[in-house]
C-alpha cells in the first residue's frame, strides 16, 4: 500500500486463531500488542471461521491472555451462521446442527433449537465430536430438502500438534453422501466481515485486514474491497504467501511485527 493509503486506516479486524493463539498459546505478547493498537487509535474487531466456540467463551480467552475486550468487538461463524438463519427465518425454529457447543449456542440466542423433525434447515461446522449417527441424520434431512448451511469451508484447524482436520472436512462427507453443496457463511463469503464493518462503523478502505490463511481471510478481503495483511504464525508459509495472487498489502511473521510496518 502507498503511504497515503495507510494515512485512511482506521480500524482493523483480525483473526483470532492461528493470529492471536495457536490453541491455548497466544502469539507473542498480545497486551502489549493491544496497547499499541489501543495507541494508534484503532478501532478493532475479530472475525473467525471457528464455530465451537461463542463470543463470551472467546472474550474468556482473551481475559486469559490479559486482553479485554467487548462483545460487539467479536464476530465468528457461528454467530454469522445464525444471524442468516434470522434474515431468512424471522420466527426462528428447529434446525439440525453438526457442530459444538459455540454453534449451539449461537443458535439459541437468535431463536433456533435443536431438532430432528420438520426442521428449517441443516447447519454444519466443526465437530470434534462427530459420530456416523449425527452424519448420516444429516444427511437423510439434506436429500429431504432441508437447506444444508456450512458455518464455514476450512478444511484445517491449526493446533500447536499441527493441523487437523477443520469444519471442511465434515462439510465435505455430507457433500459427498447427499450430492448438495453447501451454502458457506464463514470467509471467505463476506457475511462476518460485513457484520464487522457496521459494528466498527468504517468502510472497506478504511479496514485492515489481518489473518493467516490466504484462501479465506485474504480473499475474502480483497473481495470486499479491504487492504490486507497475512501473518505467517498460522496456517500459511512464506513461499505461499510471496505466491499468492492478488499479494496480500503486508506480510509479517506475526501480529506485533505486522504493526510495525505500518
Amino acid at each position: 500500500m502507498a503511504p497515503r493509503q495507510l494515512s485512511s486506516i482506521k480500524a482493523l479486524i483480525l483473526d483470532m486463531d492461528g493470529v492471536l493463539w495457536r490453541g491455548d498459546q497466544p502469539i507473542g505478547d498480545l497486551p502489549a500488542t493491544f496497547a499499541v493498537m489501543e495507541r494508534r487509535g484503532l478501532k478493532v474487531a475479530m472475525a473467525t471461521n471457528n464455530s465451537t466456540q461463542d463470543a463470551d467463551q472467546y472474550i474468556e480467552k482473551l481475559a486469559r491472555f490479559g486482553v479485554k475486550v467487548s462483545r460487539w468487538q467479536i464476530i465468528n461463524s457461528s454467530e454469522a451462521t445464525a444471524i442468516y438463519l434470522k434474515q431468512r427465518f424471522p420466527e426462528g425454529g428447529t434446525v439440525y446442527a453438526v457442530g459444538e457447543g459455540g454453534l449451539l449456542n449461537s443458535l439459541s440466542e437468535y431463536g433456533f433449537y435443536p431438532g430432528e423433525e420438520n426442521v428449517l434447515a441443516v447447519v454444519a461446522g466443526m465437530d470434534r465430536q462427530l459420530t456416523y449417527t449425527k452424519l448420516s441424520q444429516a444427511a437423510m434431512l439434506i436429500r429431504a430438502g432441508a437447506p444444508f448451511i456450512g458455518t464455514n469451508a476450512d478444511r484445517t484447524f491449526p493446533t500447536p500438534r499441527g493441523l487437523v482436520p477443520g469444519a471442511g472436512a465434515v462439510l465435505a462427507a455430507l457433500e459427498t453422501a447427499t450430492d448438495v453443496q453447501p451454502f458457506i457463511i464463514g470467509k471467505p463469503a463476506p457475511e462476518m466481515y460485513r457484520v464487522a464493518l457496521e459494528r466498527l462503523k468504517t468502510t472497506p478502505q478504511q479496514t485492515l485486514v489481518i489473518g493467516d490463511r490466504l484462501e479465506t481471510d485474504i480473499v475474502g478481503a480483497q473481495r470486499l474491497g479491504c487492504p490486507t495483511g497475512l501473518v505467517l504464525s498460522g496456517v500459511t508459509s512464506e513461499p505461499q504467501a510471496r505466491a499468492w495472487q492478488p499479494a496480500p498489502d503486508f506480510i509479517a511473521d506475526d501480529l506485533a511485527n505486522m504493526l510495525r510496518q505500518f
